[in-house]
């Protein structure tokens, strides 16, 4: 493995096996895959969690569905982290590697017929010692890209995130559900400039034409996750993954809705190809909805033959992460659902998949 490249990004043959198969069955969703058929589709963020599955999906699609995107443009941030990531795959001609930042000017030669931007760094470790690079992402390189979609004429999905919400003031939360927000919160960062690349989108569609979609994912988890993202989800991974006891860095009462990954990106392909323009949808589980505690006992209780057990202790909290004050966070889903899409993995099938997937 090259020393500089994260660990995570390189497919073992556990975590291959899993995602090939999450891929199959997004496949199989009763979706007008064909209008992707000859597409360019360019992604940014490529190499990230989320993008990834959906490049993923699109290059499995002429192996299981006999169409497919005639290119795949992977913009990325790393070319080293962009190949390690798909290096599994070899050599394609379907699939073009772009290193670029998406908050500088950059140009893509030839046609474009979809756009989806994922660049962000999403993890609450970044809100605190990179919050201008968060915001650069969602502001800079979000009109960026808008401007190349209607350079060439794309189809847009735009990754915002739960987070626009703030402290909704119902939940499971719809999609006009807003609750308070601070603005001169460092955290806000994040879920500020997600809600202004929404309206980005809606400005561009309003004034220009372009179809533009936006998609809200709630908490997502599975392969490829980084271990040392900060999220609390991810340290239990890590714990279980390493045979350490998990620790509890809080009491564990907050309650978050888990999506397991292979769920979210049919949804993100189903709002990409049904969706309704300058319209958000959210993305999550809410029959998942699990509080930390909860979900730190079932991560034990999934692999007894590991002997873990759950401490609590909230001294081992660091300082730069950014927690959040929301004590229960689900969305409502119906919006997606009318698409006619239905997430179906249960927490136990959607983390034991996650942490076997790092074996």
């Amino acid at each position: 493995m090259t020393a500089d490249v994260p660990h995570h990004l390189f497919q073992t043959p556990a975590r291959a096996r899993i995602v090939a198969d999450d891929v199959a069955a997004i496949l199989q969703a009763d979706l007008p895959w064909r209008e992707l058929d000859g597409a360019v589709v360019l992604v940014s963020g490529a190499s990230g969690f989320l993008a990834a599955y959906m490049v993923e999906t699109l290059l499995a699609m002429r192996e299981h569905l006999g169409i497919g995107p005639r290119r795949i443009v992977a913009l990325v941030r790393s070319l080293a982290n962009g190949r390690a990531r798909f290096g599994h795959h070899g050599e394609r001609d379907d699939l073009q590697f772009v290193e670029a930042n998406v908050e500088d000017v950059f140009t893509i030669d030839g046609e474009v017929d979809y756009i989806v931007h994922a660049a962000s760094p999403a993890s609450p470790r970044f809100y605190l010692t990179n919050p201008v690079g968060v915001l650069s992402a969602n502001l800079a390189g979000t009109a960026n890209l808008l401007a190349l979609a209607r350079e060439k004429g794309s189809r847009f999905l735009f990754f915002s995130s739960g987070e626009v919400y703030g402290e909704a003031p119902i939940v499971p939360t719809g999609e006009g559900d807003y609750g308070f927000l601070e603005p001169v919160a460092v955290r806000s960062c994040y879920a500020e400039s997600k809600r202004a690349g929404e309206t980005m989108c809606v400005c561009w569609t309003h004034q220009y034409g372009l179809h533009t979609s936006i998609v809200r994912p709630f908490h997502t988890y599975g392969p490829g996750v980084a271990l040392d993202d900060g999220r609390v989800f991810a340290d239990f991974v890590a714990d279980v993954v390493d045979g350490r006891d998990i620790v509890m860095k809080s009491d564990g009462s907050a309650k978050r809705a888990f999506c397991y990954i292979a769920d979210a990106t049919e949804g993100f392909f189903t709002v990409l190809l049904k969706g309704e323009s300058a319209t958000p949808y959210n993305i999550g589980n809410e029959q998942a909805e699990i509080s930390i505690k909860e979900l730190a006992e079932t991560l034990v209780a999934l692999f007894p033959e590991k002997g873990l057990k759950v401490v609590t202790d909230p001294s081992r909290q660091s300082g730069d992460y950014a927690a959040s004050p929301i004590r229960r966070n689900a969305p409502s889903t119906a919006r997606a659902r009318r698409l006619g899409w239905v997430p179906r993995t249960s927490i136990e099938d959607g983390f034991r998949r996650m942490v076997l997937s790092y074996a």
